[in-house]
């Protein structure tokens, strides 16, 4: 899957690039054909929830599936969003398997 990663006012670091890409792979498996996927990582200004926020869009054939989740630290921001998209995959699949 072809991952870009962006972060926005600010640059993320080398681990944090990874642990995104790492993540992503995995992902990977639930998807039968993606045409692409879009990381977004940017600071918020609300420091009560965290200030952290990732959002994760996946192309797939007929849809273009978004999560997006505010967390403390960005990694726990990723994967709270990528597990919703796990359940949005998962009904993805369920639509078209009938």
């Amino acid at each position: 899957m072809n991952v870009k990663i962006q972060s926005v006012k600010f640059d993320a670091d080398k681990k944090l690039i990874e642990f995104i890409e790492n993540k992503m792979a995995k992902l990977e498996r639930f998807v039968d054909r993606t045409t692409g996927a879009e990381v977004i990582l940017k600071i918020d200004k609300d420091p009560e929830q965290g200030n952290k926020v990732a959002t994760i869009k996946i192309e797939v054939p007929t849809e273009t599936l978004v999560a997006e989740h505010q967390s403390k630290s960005f990694e726990e921001a990723v994967d709270e969003a990528i597990d919703a998209l796990k359940k949005q995959l998962e009904k993805h699949k369920d639509k078209f398997a009938k």
